[in-house]
């Protein structure tokens, strides 16, 4: 979401203002962290009918239109599903704005940890064990989930992964099509985010090497010997050829970020590889990106299927 090209008359810039709402323990601070440091005015928690309040109070001058990021959960004052809903529509009906509502999601068992770890009450469920509290939350923000502009499963994203997807999306910096590129491991679950998924196991597996076996594929020992792979030329070429071809027509569409996922079983020989050399062929085409390996730093863990070959099934 961006406000206008740079040097755009006022009267054609339409300013941000995005409603981050969702699952407590989701990661709303985080987002509205990330946003802050974009250039963002960041409020959490602010009662619905102070919206219009400070929407006034932060009234850009002449040549520019600031953005604005406001927090709203069930712990806001005055909280109610359908309130909500109107202030967004309302906000989406004003010529003068780009109102987005965005709704965190997450699994139960992550939030489940994340309020054990943090010792923190749920704010549903004070009295109450947390599960109770996180049913309840989810059952009541439902609908405000299927209005939502975008949904952001952070279930196994950190702060900085979660910043990354939101300054894809709402970044006003940047111009055209923003890219990632992550490698990550199949047996901690597919990325949510993902638009492209490619899988890398049929590949040779430097694991059961074990002189690679420590190393991972930022190392040029793990790239040479995933290279050697007599199907490695022709599989990466064929996911650069399709990248290239799409990137314009998902431009084209209007889309503003786009995911792409490597996999392997572990998350740090051949996707590592592959996302690495993907990440450097797409920066050639001059298009910038975001390269990242979620799986990475995991400890190696032998796969669960071995042929005579050496490769996994």
């Amino acid at each position: 979401m961006r406000a206008g090209p740079r040097g755009a008359p006022a009267s054609a810039v339409r300013r941000p203002v995005i409603l981050i709402t969702g699952l407590s323990g989701a990661g709303r601070a985080s987002a509205l962290r990330a946003l802050e440091d974009a250039g963002f005015v960041a409020v959490d928690n602010l009662p619905l009918p102070m919206v219009d309040a400070l929407l006034r109070s932060s009234a850009a001058p002449a040549d520019d239109a600031y953005p604005v990021a406001i927090g709203v959960d069930v712990r806001t004052r005055g909280f109610d599903v359908a309130g909500v809903l109107a202030r967004v529509r309302a906000l989406r009906g004003r010529d003068d704005l780009d109102a987005r509502l965005l709704f965190l999601d997450c699994d139960t068992d992550v939030l489940l940890r994340r309020f054990t770890e943090t010792r923190r009450s749920h704010p549903l469920a004070m009295d109450r064990p947390v599960l109770d509290g996180i049913v309840d939350e989810r059952r009541m923000l439902q609908v405000l989930r299927d209005h939502a502009d975008l949904t952001i499963d952070t279930s196994m994203l950190g702060p900085h992964e979660l910043k990354q997807v939101l300054l894809g999306h709402f970044d006003r910096v940047g111009t055209g099509l923003r890219l990632a590129i992550m490698s990550f491991s199949y047996r901690r679950g597919l990325p949510r985010e993902a638009d492209l998924v490619f899988d890398t196991r049929f590949l040779r597996n430097p694991y059961w090497d074990a002189k690679l076996r420590p190393l991972s594929g930022r190392d040029p020992e793990v790239r040479r010997y995933v290279a050697r792979d007599p199907d490695y030329r022709v599989f990466f070429e064929g996911i650069f050829n399709l990248l290239s071809s799409l990137l314009p027509r998902f431009e084209s569409e209007g889309k503003s970020y786009l995911t792409v996922a490597v996999g392997c079983t572990g998350g740090r020989h051949r996707s590592v590889v592959v996302a690495e050399q993907l990440a450097a062929r797409v920066r050639r085409l001059g298009r910038p990106l975001a390269l990242t390996h979620r799986d990475i730093d995991t400890t190696p863990a032998a796969p669960a299927v071995r042929r005579r070959t050496g490769r996994k099934r």
